[in-house]
């Protein structure tokens, strides 16, 4: 199915998330374009997609690779009524939803990378990147951006991503149609931001825990130039890591790159 913005709109027609598309052949960001949009009254569910970014954004600052024709940019406008600091919690829930859609595709070695990322075999496969825009009453709206890796082939890569990065492509030996893809993406956000919303992270928290398969297992936390070690004892519910470090005290990761340490 080709790649535009009338087949996307007779895709998601009716749906709460993707029922307004906005699509173009390339922007800076869609993160960008979505908060514009959100700033001018866009509704909730509201959903920006690019065939390409010349300026894709990842976390810390990072650029997210961005060529056309290959892959899924897409943000997603909510407005949902919660306190501000539960905001990044939304991170955690479209994780387990790309987890979920990777897996109905076949795909065995589908883990969830806290905070932001989904990789297959150990490789990243999608980021995820959510902005918030707040006042005095609360959240006014919530960016929810998410790339995700479909037809690149790996000489497609920048040289210093191809041994970490990787597509669906990559692991199933064929070409998707992203159509598809980003409906069955939408379907699933929607399902599982019904459920944070009836019932917080909490809700999500079980699945999210079966994909990123962290409970039990040491860690690497780096932040800056901190580093710290310790051993997952749980996740809370407001998402943020709980780790016993050496000396047998708990501490809270509410930020940083988490890498698992061999055992």
């Amino acid at each position: 199915m080709n790649f535009t913005e009338k087949a996307l709109k007779e895709k998601f027609g009716g749906k709460k998330i993707g029922g307004l598309v906005r699509y173009f052949r390339e922007v800076d960001s869609t993160n960008i374009m979505a908060c514009r949009l959100a700033r001018d009254g866009a509704p909730e569910g509201t959903v920006v997609i690019a065939d390409a970014q010349g300026k894709g954004k990842g976390r810390l600052n990072r650029v997210w690779q961005s060529p056309p024709g290959r892959n899924l940019y897409v943000s997603i406008i909510l407005r949902p009524r919660i306190a501000p600091p539960a905001a990044p919690q939304l991170t955690l829930v479209a994780g387990v939803a790309v987890a979920e859609l990777l897996a109905s595709c076949g795909l065995k070695d589908v883990t969830i990378k806290w905070p932001n990322d989904v990789l297959i075999s150990g490789k990243k496969v999608c980021g995820i990147l959510t902005e918030m825009n707040s006042s005095a009453s609360g959240v006014d709206f919530i960016i929810l951006g998410i790339g995700l890796n479909v037809n690149m082939n790996r000489e497609n890569f920048e040289p210093a991503l191809r041994d970490r990065a990787t597509s669906l492509k990559i692991e199933t030996g064929k070409t998707h149609d992203r159509i598809e893809i980003i409906s069955g993406l939408l379907n699933l956000i929607e399902t599982w931001y019904s459920v944070f919303l009836r019932t917080g992270f909490p809700g999500v928290r079980d699945a999210w825990l079966n994909y990123a398969d962290i409970l039990g297992r040491p860690i690497r936390v780096v932040f800056r130039e901190d580093t710290q070690t310790g051993v997952v004892m749980g996740i809370d519910d407001d998402g943020t890591i709980l780790m016993k470090s050496a000396d047998g005290a708990t501490q809270r990761v509410i930020a940083g790159d988490v890498y698992l340490l061999k055992e």
